[in-house]
């Protein structure tokens, strides 16, 4: 047989064709203009420490500037053409370019190694996806908080095991996934301050000689802090660790719930929202919520992309390794992308949730739902819980409650031992036949409506709080960047 090619392109090598230009392609729209901006506070830092000369650095970044806009633009091409083997040696390529110097006469690498570099980028770029990807967290939680409020009287069959369990409500199970999120937001949150501690400074590993200043490159480029220590600073991977089990996380709860809602549009409780569905190629009469199959595949290739982020990890040295860094961000920054729409397609669904035609009391009652508050009942007249469950179980495996007789009821506390009572087949009767009353329930975190209604009401206060968390976290890093660029503008003029 013809030997097959080995390469795409022939002016490249076949580790430059087969994996640099891929690597380049995904990781250059991601990683080139944060590296600009981090440029810009590291030559800046360079300038006012007295490192790099002034006219060095005002040329620089001016330079660097012009490499900004053209990103900020949509100006700047990424092209792999072999002459630079990743993204660090691009920017120096467009930079000296740009400058009309050599690369051979750059500075912007003084002091600083790539692995600083990358390691500053990395989180940058993931701390503003981390925002996004909250801040949809946040947003689904309240609403999710708002139609629990709203259905805290749609009473409705809860089940355990896949099996018929107990009486609730929508608004109670909404509650639920409100505060999962509202858990999620917080670990998001808490994710987001490890990510926001700059490495930029700590070089390849062991920092320098000459007299940088750290601390101005972080507070430069939004860090809420430095390093403390530099080996850490570029070999460490909590956070990459971290941000990837929350992603899951995300997703695989909102496919659970998914699965529970694909249920409730099935028993025709809630509609199905036509934007959400695709028709039958064949059966007219169909109209198929697949949006809720493909959130439970998301969550599934989300899992995916965390375990091969830990595998990663888990397969480097502890060091500055490819395998640990560099080659995990395209699964972190793919299942970022990826929570981004699963949350907007979520919130969405919550926000079209509207009843359709809830279970009657009677088939709440046929299903054995009920069945509890019988035995609680009877223990609340003195019967012990046990004797209470074994009862109540006997009559259920026999008939449906709304089938029982005084006949059947008073048979089956005799074959317990206990010589019935008439009030006490009385309540046998009547106390499995109105499910309603799980509404006026009053515990806090159960069923009840009121409860309920207390639980959303705390969690829409809490979505807003942790909105106003994410909301001054994103100012603080696009402030940081403002000031940057302004200043960076000043010195490129020649002012101090």
């Amino acid at each position: 047989m013809p030997r097959p090619d080995l390469k795409d392109q022939e002016n490249l090598s076949i580790y430059w064709d087969n994996h640099l230009r891929d690597a380049f392609d995904e990781a250059a729209p991601h990683i080139y203009p944060g590296m600009v901006e981090a440029s810009l506070a590291h030559v800046l830092m360079l300038t006012r420490q007295g490192i790099l000369p002034r006219g060095r650095g005002e040329l620089l970044l001016k330079g660097l500037l012009t490499l900004w806009a053209r990103t900020e633009s949509g100006e700047q091409a990424y092209v792999f053409d072999g002459s630079v083997e990743d993204p660090y040696y691009f920017l120096e390529q467009q930079l000296a370019a740009e400058c009309q110097i050599p690369t051979s006469e750059l500075d912007v690498q003084l002091a600083r190694s790539r692995n600083d570099l990358d390691a500053g980028v990395f989180r940058m770029v993931l701390r503003r996806q981390l925002l996004d990807q909250a801040a949809l967290v946040v947003q689904a939680a309240k609403d999710a908080a708002v139609q629990a409020a709203a259905n805290a009287d749609s009473l409705i069959i809860g089940f355990t095991h896949r099996r018929p369990a107990q009486p609730t409500t929508i608004g109670h199970v909404l509650a639920g996934l409100s505060e999962a999120m509202l858990s999620q937001a917080k670990e998001m949150l808490s994710i987001y301050d490890e990510l926001n501690v700059s490495p930029l400074g700590s070089a390849a590993f062991t920092g320098t000689d000459l007299p940088i200043d750290p601390l101005m490159v972080g507070e430069l480029t939004g860090f809420d802090s430095s390093f403390t220590s530099s080996y850490e600073a570029v070999a460490g991977a909590e956070h990459f660790m971290r941000l990837a089990a929350v992603q899951a996380r995300i997703t695989a709860t909102g496919a659970r719930f998914a699965r529970v809602l694909l249920e409730w549009m099935t028993f025709k409780w809630v509609e199905t929202p036509t934007a959400y569905t695709q028709g039958s190629s064949i059966m007219p009469q169909k109209k198929n919520p697949v949006v809720l199959e493909h959130m439970v595949s998301m969550a599934g290739v989300t899992a995916a992309d965390m375990a091969a982020t830990y595998a990663n990890i888990g397969s480097a040295w502890y060091e500055d390794s490819n395998n640990a860094t560099t080659d995990v961000q395209k699964h972190l920054w793919r299942a970022g992308e990826r929570v981004v729409r699963f949350m907007r397609m979520m919130d969405g669904l919550l926000l079209d949730l509207k009843v359709l035609q809830l279970p009657d009391h009677a088939e709440i009652v046929a299903s054995g739902a009920t069945t509890t508050a019988v035995a609680e009942a009877l223990a609340a007249r003195g019967i012990p819980w046990r004797t209470a469950h074994d009862v109540v179980g006997r009559l259920v495996r026999a008939d449906a409650p709304a089938d029982w007789t005084a006949d059947g009821v008073a048979k089956a506390f005799a074959d317990a031992g206990i010589d019935a009572a008439e009030e006490l087949v009385a309540t046998t009767l009547s106390a499995g036949q109105q499910p309603e009353l799980i509404l006026a329930r009053m515990q806090d975190g159960s069923p009840g409506s009121e409860a309920v209604r207390r639980n959303a009401a705390e969690s829409q206060q809490r979505a807003d709080d942790f909105g106003r968390d994410v909301q001054r976290r994103r100012s603080q890093i696009d402030s940081a960047r403002e000031r940057l660029m302004a200043a960076a503008a000043d010195a490129g003029r020649g002012h101090r």
